[in-house]
C-alpha cells in the first residue's frame, strides 16, 4: 500500500488523535522517531506503550519558562520542572528506548543524527516562528521515505485569542511541504502528515475537506480580528 491508503485505512480505525498516530506510527513500521513539545509526556507515553516497533524515541522539550513566547501553555519554571519530572516517570518503563533532550530545537537538534528517524511529530510552541524552526531543523534528520507530522494544523490562525501570537502551523507546514518537493496530508483532528520522497513533487492531499483556503487576507481582516475579541469578552464576562 501507498501511504494515501496507509492513512486512510488508520483513519478509519480511529476515533482520537491518540488513536491515529499509533496506528499509523504501528502500520508504517517506525523505529526511530522524535517529538518535539512533549510536556507531559501523554503522547510519548501512549506511542511507547502501544507501538511494539519504537526503538528509539527523542523527546525534545526545552521544559523551561520561555520569555518570547507568548502561547498560554508557557508555564513559570517550577511548573515545568514538575512536567519534566512526570514525563520521566510516565516513560520510565521504556527508559531503555528514550532519549531525553532537554533544550529548545536550535539547541539540542543536532544531537540527533542526518537522516536518523522514520518518523517525527511536532507539537511545539505553535507560533510561525516555532513552526519554522522546528520543520527546517528536523526535516534533514529524516530518512528518505519518511515522515514529519504534526499536531495544531489549525485552519483559523487565531486559536487562542487575539493577546496570544497566532498559530501558523496551517498554512505554513503547506508552504514548506512547498519548497522542499514533499507531500503533505491535511488530516482530522487538526493534524498534518508530510512524506519525504526523492521522486514524489509537492501536493496538498487534503482528506478533511476543510482546508480549502490557504491565504492569510481574510483572517487578517481587522473586522475579523474584533469580532474575535468581542466574543473573547463576552466569554470572559460570562465567566465572572
Amino acid at each position: 500500500m501507498n501511504t494515501r491508503e496507509i492513512v486512510e485505512k488508520c483513519l478509519e480505525k480511529s476515533d482520537s488523535r491518540f488513536d491515529l498516530w499509533i496506528n499509523l506510527v504501528e502500520s508504517l513500521q517506525v523505529k526511530a522517531m522524535a517529538e518535539v513539545g512533549v510536556y507531559k509526556g501523554d503522547f510519548a507515553y501512549q506511542l511507547l506503550q502501544k507501538c511494539g516497533s519504537i526503538e528509539k524515541y527523542y523527546m525534545v522539550d526545552p521544559w523551561r519558562h520561555l520569555e518570547d513566547w507568548k502561547k498560554p501553555a508557557n508555564k513559570n519554571d517550577n511548573t515545568f520542572e514538575q512536567f519534566f519530572l512526570e514525563v520521566k516517570e510516565k516513560t520510565s518503563f521504556a527508559a531503555e528506548k528514550r532519549v531525553i533532550l532537554r533544550g529548545k530545537t536550535t539547541e539540542v537538534a543536532d544531537q540527533i543524527p542526518h537522516e536518523s528517524l522514520d518518523f517525527a511529530y511536532i507539537d511545539g510552541d505553535h507560533t510561525l516562528k516555532g513552526i519554522t524552526i522546528d520543520l527546517i531543523r528536523l526535516f534533514d534528520k529524516i530518512k528518505v521515505g519518511g515522515w514529519i507530522a504534526g499536531d495544531d494544523f489549525s485552519r483559523s490562525i487565531w486559536q487562542h485569542t487575539p493577546n496570544y501570537e497566532p498559530t501558523l502551523i496551517f498554512p505554513f507546514a503547506v508552504y514548506f511541504a512547498e519548497a522542499v518537493g514533499a507531500k503533505i496530508y491535511a488530516l482530522p483532528y487538526s493534524q498534518f502528515l508530510m512524506e519525504k520522497s526523492e521522486t514524489d513533487s509537492f501536493s496538498f492531499v487534503d482528506l478533511t475537506g476543510k482546508y480549502n483556503n490557504l491565504e492569510l487576507k481574510s483572517q487578517l481582516n481587522p473586522l475579523e480580528i474584533f469580532k474575535i475579541k468581542m466574543m473573547d469578552l463576552a466569554s470572559f464576562v460570562k465567566s465572572k
